[in-house]
């Protein structure tokens, strides 16, 4: 594709290669670059907690990760014949009770023990739009369909970002003080709360983020790739808010161009390889042409884990 303007995207200081783990936390767009880094088989783990969309909410599971502050009973309510927690996504909720908070801690564990060892932490945001359950005066990460009587729905203020962002970077920064922490802005439109409410939104999280990057941390420009080196509705999907894959596909190749290291890029070329041999129907299984193809992949595959371990097909 050729474009009249690309965005400038830094290159990134520490760039991610195949001995890095990585965990990504934040909106429905941090899961389609995490399906990328999972295709690609780079050592991945995508919203543990379910996809979050506020740096609020964000901010508040990483601290319960950090601090080790288990999920009680006071945490989760019952509702819809289901339990249910405000700070997660509702692809957690559970019709048991013990099971939720089983899960819910189960999984605190194992987020410290990723974010501890994670060499890129890479934080998507949504949006600013922010909705406050009256009874507890929390900001809700997810309010799992409960009446909306129950909730006032707020803008989060640049201040209010910048002071959430900062203290985010610095409760990772306690727990792995050597991790490389990417920010980018999901370029998902979030149209219900309305076109110019929308932009505002992003606005808000934009100057947020600038306002406390330093040399630690890294930018990726999701949103502005979207809207200006994109900027079409050929490249959105069929309800006109999500980018397709053509798009996500672009933004992928974009953000591999500059935050992914290029002794990386033969692995990645190998691995894609034997991705479309895996998905490839054979006329007639028993040919003996497809077993040298299938044994020819077999070496590959061998071959690539004896280097990389952790690889998975």
């Amino acid at each position: 594709m050729n474009f009249r303007t690309q965005v400038p995207i830094s290159t990134a200081t520490k760039p991610i290669d195949y001995n890095c783990k990585i965990i990504l936390l934040g909106s429905c767009f941090a899961e389609n670059i995490g399906d990328k880094f999972e295709y690609y088989k780079f050592q991945n783990t995508v919203n543990p907690f379910g996809i979050i969309f506020n740096p609020v909410s964000i901010e508040k599971m990483i601290s319960k990760v950090v601090t080790a502050t288990v999920f009680t009973e006071a945490d989760i309510f019952f509702y819809n014949e289901r339990w249910h927690s405000f700070d997660v996504h509702s692809d957690l909720s559970n019709e048991s009770k013990n099971e939720l908070l089983t899960s819910l801690n189960s999984i605190l564990e194992q987020t410290k023990k990723q974010l501890q060892e994670a060499s890129q932490v890479i934080i998507t945001y949504g949006t600013s739009w922010v909705y406050r359950n009256i009874e507890s005066n929390e900001i809700v990460a997810n309010c799992h369909k409960v009446p909306q009587k129950e909730f006032k729905k707020e803008l989060l203020s640049v201040e209010t970002i910048k002071e959430s962002i900062k203290q985010t970077i610095q409760l990772i920064r306690s727990l792995n003080p050597d991790s490389n922490i990417i920010f980018t802005i999901s370029p998902v439109r979030h149209i219900k709360d309305g076109f110019v409410e929308n932009q505002w939104s992003k606005a808000n999280l934009i100057s947020g983020i600038h306002q406390v990057l330093s040399q630690s941390e890294t930018y990726f420009p999701s949103y502005e790739i979207m809207m200006d080196e994109l900027r079409d509705y050929r490249f959105y999907a069929e309800d006109m808010l999500h980018p397709n894959q053509v798009a996500i596909d672009y933004i992928w190749e974009r953000f591999k161009e500059t935050s992914i290291s290029k002794t990386a890029f033969p692995v990645m070329d190998e691995v894609e390889s034997i991705q479309k041999s895996l998905s490839h129907k054979p006329f007639n299984p028993k040919a003996e042409s497809h077993l040298k193809f299938e044994l020819k992949r077999k070496e590959k595959i061998t071959k690539l884990v004896s280097k990389y371990p952790f690889i998975k097909f």
